[in-house]
């Protein structure tokens, strides 16, 4: 009987082992994924295109504390997109890489809306897969809100690895590699 304990203690291990490093995966993709929507929406705004912020409140000289920023970057536009960048994440599929064995998560529909030209093969496209996610998308924005906005508000480099390794955590380098090598 002592024998069967430690098996089940090893087996439990294991497991929780292979269920955290799933998590990671989800997480970790749906990050990714949600920088690449992001950044996709933020580059169709037409660069002209400003919002007044500020004040509109009439100062003792009679003058406005308003100045026009780029729409593009500006947080209204930024909270817009979060609102329903995640319902994106329909259009993607999970694909395990061979050689790691972790889970990627790749667009599968083109952005107007007809299927990509790449190989499916291997690609994993389902509801559960969809949902799950879009769940984990959700998930990353309700908690990373300020600083999904604080990111996108300026133009940076690599905001997938800022972000999504270095600033929230949700992926590792070595789950990192792998997804810049696809």
């Amino acid at each position: 009987m002592k024998g069967w304990g430690w098996l089940a203690l090893l087996l439990g291990a294991l497991l929780g082992t292979a269920w955290a490093r799933r998590s990671q995966d989800l997480h970790c993709g749906a990050c990714r994924a949600l920088v690449d929507e992001l950044e996709w929406e933020i580059a169709q705004v037409d660069p002209k295109k400003t919002i007044q912020m500020g004040s509109f409140r009439i100062n003792p000289d009679g003058s406005q504390s308003v100045v026009e920023v780029p729409y593009a970057r500006s947080e209204a536009h930024l909270t817009e997109l979060l609102e329903e960048v995640c319902d994106r994440m329909k259009e993607y599929g999970e694909q395990i890489d061979p050689s790691t064995h972790r889970k990627n998560y790749v667009r599968v529909v083109g952005r107007n809306g007809e299927s990509n030209e790449l190989d499916l093969q291997g690609i994993r496209i389902d509801s559960d897969i969809s949902g799950t996610l879009k769940f984990a998308c959700e998930s990353i924005v309700e908690e990373y809100e300020d600083e999904l906005i604080e990111f996108f508000s300026r133009e940076a480099d690599n905001v997938k690895d800022k972000l999504c390794s270095k600033r929230t955590d949700l992926c590792d380098h070595a789950l990192h590699i792998s997804h810049d090598e696809l």
